[in-house]
């Protein structure tokens, strides 16, 4: 038992840990791989640990800690689905362009499409074409993340709702933006010139 509540210490510094990690760390406390197993679905059980992704977790300890950081939940967000930068409606109220609050975070992924509900969050991955897989930057702090640039976030949005912009006019695409309500005032001057950019490479 002494090794198992170890073993649980360990993992509270880790924002994140694969079966690997806890692997690695049993065999330092010279435990096998099936007594692993064995503690990892105590800990879960137990709500020690949280499971973000088969075979991905947080311990419960850590998450408590850092769950109103919204640089976590970004960084988590990258994590359960790589490559993948946080984007849309979510990348938008970080950069206070929308009002609403978002109760999932959006990215974008060069993946197949998928959500995962966990109880860490809610996560939202949209599958985009490596072409437009683009314009997007690493936010480094006490949890990196990756992030679409505001103009890429109002792209991507805009790109996944009208079903790749097939068949979208500038006009159509102004009066979405003002029934969205995103505030695209809240875009300098350079954004928005990069915004129109990419819509004109599509449409």
């Amino acid at each position: 038992m002494k090794n198992k509540k170890n073993l649980l210490e360990q993992l509270k510094s880790f924002p994140h840990f694969d079966k690997n990690t806890v692997y690695q760390l049993g065999k330092q406390l010279g435990l096998k791989d099936a007594t692993i197993d064995t503690y990892i679905s105590r800990f879960l059980k137990h709500k020690e640990i949280l499971q973000l992704k088969k075979g991905l977790y947080v311990s419960v300890d850590f998450f408590e800690k850092n769950r109103k950081d919204i640089s976590y939940s970004f960084y988590l967000a990258n994590v359960i689905r790589t490559p993948s930068y946080v984007s849309s409606w979510t990348a938008l109220q970080y950069y206070n362009m929308v009002t609403e609050a978002i109760h999932s975070i959006t990215s974008v992924t060069l993946k197949t499409t998928r959500d995962y509900t966990t109880k860490a969050g809610n996560f939202t991955y949209q599958s985009i074409k490596k072409g437009v897989f683009t314009d997007f930057s690493l936010v480094n702090g006490k949890f990196d993340f990756y992030i679409a640039s505001p103009s890429k976030a109002l792209f991507d949005l805009l790109y996944f709702r009208t079903h790749q912009l097939r068949g979208t006019h500038l006009k159509q695409i102004k009066t979405l933006i003002e029934e969205l309500r995103i505030d695209i005032d809240e875009m300098d001057e350079e954004e928005q010139k990069k915004f129109h950019l990419m819509i004109k490479k599509i449409i």
